[in-house]
């Protein structure tokens, strides 16, 4: 695993988090800010596994 997909697997498990905090309490700022930072990490962690497949390719 490159660095790139741990920052985002982590990034995605905080937002999951986050997310299922302000669902639970009933703070809609929350879970938005938890859904948007869970697919930054999505995106993070897919540029991180298109790194290590190119690079497993060369």
């Amino acid at each position: 695993m490159n660095k790139d997909q741990v920052k985002g697997r982590v990034e995605e498990v905080k937002g999951k988090v986050k997310e299922v905090a302000g669902n639970m309490v009933g703070n809609k700022s929350l879970a938005a800010e938890g859904m948007a930072q869970k697919t930054v990490g999505k995106i993070q962690a897919g540029l991180g596994d298109a790194k290590s497949n190119l690079k497993s390719k060369l």
